[in-house]
């Protein structure tokens, strides 16, 4: 057996993956340096600001869960648990854009899902069978997609289930992994209401996940290296010996070790005859700036859209956005027209009209991998056959969609494979990696 490795750890790839790989093996007491290419940390998780709004915006709109424990556990690494507003209790509101219909969704305490009884707490025109029907989902077969579970002519399944499935996969039912996505329920909406708080970034994505993420490994001692893209992986036997920076070259130690925490498109091109998934799904969002705060009917921060174009709609101060998922579709359009449309939904949303506001549009078009089972499929584990390289990302294979809470799942799993010796049982491992921070509770 392996002895495990004391050396230092280089984490490449800034993302929401390679941070929490980084934070996890700087708790452990593992020194640790991160590399990304970009002038940034964060990936397709973080904020920017914006000129033409002077506004601080989010890359892509997120809503996290209260049972997003791997999401959870890394903002208590961090400190950082208290950037999230919870809302509780848990309720999703929606509105039918071309209906005028509006309902909320309001999951109850426990798993056993009594609120399904009450008409006024669920989908309107659906009844018991119709929502019964996504319990398919927690069984559902390796191969199987949600359409093929999912009744697309059934009358929970328009105003449910589709926009569900596409925003959580990045993928229409026809072709979405239905195991993905009963993967999800069964962590979530299946536990009750405790386990599906919505839960959002108060002040942004960066200022939540990514900030105090970076301000942990400073205090640890980690190094943080930006603008620092590696060509190349050189290799002595079964180990990576020298890492080729565009800067320069890093040779190993023998006891260094290396997490690879970059998109599937490169990570096959540094390490070719890796398996990964093929192809990348668009997501679309497009930033508003109003003249005063926005309030969404409702009451909360996002409203659910069906029968439109706009999917979800987030409110932060005066600035609404919106989201389109699995967007390829929308991808070659010009802003002016795709703000157009959207502005659209909006205005219909908040009962307002006129020509659209101030905008910026976002384009994400490979914000995920085609989330399809044949894609699923070819995901790779966290080890891999060099000795000292594992793998993270959202990519691979963590049983979960590419997600917030897929990516630091994933991270925290990479770390996990680097501080453990090959062959031991990962059921009996590092459970600081899983420990909420002195203090703060773990979980809702």
């Amino acid at each position: 057996m392996t002895a495990p490795m004391t050396g230092r750890v280089h984490v490449i790839g800034a993302g929401l993956a390679g941070l929490s790989a980084a934070t996890a093996l700087a708790m452990s007491g593992r020194r640790v340096a991160l590399h990304d290419a970009a002038g940034h940390a964060g990936g397709r998780c973080r904020s920017f600001h914006d000129e033409q709004l002077d506004r601080t915006l989010d890359n892509g709109n997120h809503l996290l869960l209260s049972g997003n424990q791997a999401a959870l556990a890394f903002l208590d690494r961090i400190g950082a648990r208290d950037r999230l507003l919870e809302l509780r209790p848990a309720a999703f509101p929606f509105l039918d854009l071309a209906t005028g219909d509006a309902w909320c969704l309001r999951p109850n305490a426990g798993p056993l899902p009594w609120w399904l009884l009450d008409r006024r707490r669920r989908t309107p025109g659906a009844g018991l069978r119709a929502h019964l029907a996504g319990l398919r989902l927690a069984f559902a077969p390796a191969g199987a997609r949600v359409a093929d579970l999912l009744d697309p002519a059934g009358p929970a399944f328009g105003r449910l289930w589709q926009p569900l499935a596409v925003s959580i996969l990045n993928e229409e039912p026809g072709s979405g992994s239905a195991r993905l996505l009963g993967a999800v329920f069964r962590r979530t909406l299946f536990r009750g209401e405790a386990a599906c708080r919505p839960m959002i970034a108060a002040r942004g994505l960066s200022d939540c996940f990514v900030d105090p993420a970076l301000a942990y490994l400073t205090r640890q001692g980690a190094t943080v290296a930006l603008h620092s893209r590696l060509r190349a992986l050189r290799m002595h036997g079964s180990r990576v010996a020298a890492l080729e920076f565009t800067s320069g070259t890093i040779p190993l130690a023998p006891g260094d070790a290396v997490v690879l925490a970059l998109p599937p498109h490169q990570a096959s091109a540094l390490l070719p005859g890796l398996p990964v998934p093929q192809g990348g799904s668009t997501i679309l969002n497009a930033h508003f700036r109003l003249a005063e705060p926005a309030r969404l009917p409702g009451g909360l921060p996002f409203l659910g859209l069906v029968g439109g174009t706009a999917e979800w709609l987030f409110a932060r101060g005066d600035v609404v956005s919106v989201t389109v998922s699995a967007a390829g579709r929308l991808a070659d359009r010009p802003a002016e027209a795709l703000a157009a449309e959207l502005w659209g939904d909006v205005a219909r949303a908040l009962g307002t009209g006129g020509p659209p506001p101030a905008y910026r549009i976002v384009k994400e078009r490979r914000a995920t991998f085609r989330q399809t089972p044949g894609e699923e499929a070819r995901r790779p584990g966290p080890r891999t056959g060099i000795e000292n390289l594992t793998l993270a990302g959202d990519w691979t294979a963590t049983g979960l969609p590419a997600t917030i809470e897929g990516a630091i799942l994933s991270g925290a799993r990479a770390a996990r494979a680097t501080l453990l010796p090959r062959g031991t049982a990962e059921a009996g491992l590092i459970r600081a990696l899983r420990a909420p921070a002195p203090g703060i509770s773990q979980g809702a």
